[in-house]
């Protein structure tokens, strides 16, 4: 393991001596799974079932933090299989969909949603006229249920047809009490007030987290990174690794640990369980 922060050897050691136990967090796309061009075929990486259900046996829970629906992160994780795996060793597998918004457990395999987000259909009615201004009408749309996210990976410049679309996307989700959080080359209209670090803290605290460690990859994990910094402020170890690429560089700087993307994560969780 190569540490990018000169704490992170003292930062790992601390999180892997914590009596109390690790809860280590874990973000689905570029993390566990590949970014492809078809998010419906973001499967998971084929050696993470078997390096989380290793982690899982020694850790007080793990956690799947992402923004996709629980539904989607069950299926294409096939996580009800791995859940019922991770009980038979003794530990906890949780995922905590839409940033938190939803939650299934394996101690508990319900999916426990809320109702959808005032200002969301309206959001939904109003976006191809939206796009089409934005010269983006071809980006693909996708109803997450809490949310609406437009990918524009899919066209012929995704780039740029990202920065044409997310000052107006940000100004339609606004007129609607509404959060917008960009990512890698998608643009999520979402319910205000929940966010991954929230996620984080609410975990910390119902699982009674001795130590936390983060993996994530884009811009909706920093509030994760900064939830576990600063709970590293009020004297709970942790760790911070980056699930690194080309696209996105914004967590490199904060990270204990880079490794290289979905390949790097499961290595990296193989090696963690070896440890632990």
């Amino acid at each position: 393991m190569e540490f990018r922060s000169a704490e992170g050897p003292a930062r790992y050691a601390a999180v892997l001596g914590a009596d109390a136990g690790l809860v280590l967090g874990l973000d689905f796309d570029g993390t566990l799974s590949p970014i492809v061009d078809d998010p419906e075929q973001a499967f998971v990486h084929p050696g993470a079932a078997a390096a989380i259900s290793a982690v899982a046996a020694r850790a007080r829970a793990v956690a799947v933090v992402t923004g996709r629906p629980v539904r989607q992160v069950l299926e294409l994780g096939a996580l009800d299989a791995l859940g019922d795996r991770v009980e038979r060793s003794g530990g906890t597998l949780l995922v905590l969909g839409q940033y938190g918004n939803e939650r299934w457990s394996s101690a508990d395999p319900r999916i426990v949603s809320p109702d959808p987000p005032a200002g969301l259909a309206a959001v939904a009615a109003e976006l191809p006229e939206v796009l089409r201004t934005a010269d983006a009408e071809d980006a693909w749309v996708e109803d997450k249920g809490l949310a609406v996210a437009v990918h524009t990976r899919r066209l012929p410049d995704a780039a740029a047809a990202f920065d044409r679309a997310l000052p107006a996307l940000t100004e339609l989700a606004r007129a609607h009490g509404l959060d917008v959080e960009p990512g890698r080359l998608v643009v999520e209209v979402r319910a205000p007030g929940m966010d991954k670090g929230t996620a984080v803290r609410t975990l910390a605290d119902e699982t009674g987290a001795g130590a936390l460690a983060f993996v994530g990859d884009d811009l909706g994990d920093l509030e994760a990174f900064r939830a576990v910094a600063a709970l590293r402020g009020q004297g709970i170890p942790g760790l911070l690794v980056c699930s690194g690429s080309d696209e996105q560089t914004a967590l490199v700087e904060l990270a204990d640990v880079v490794v290289p993307g979905p390949d790097g994560v499961v290595a990296w969780l193989r090696e963690l369980a070896a440890d632990l």
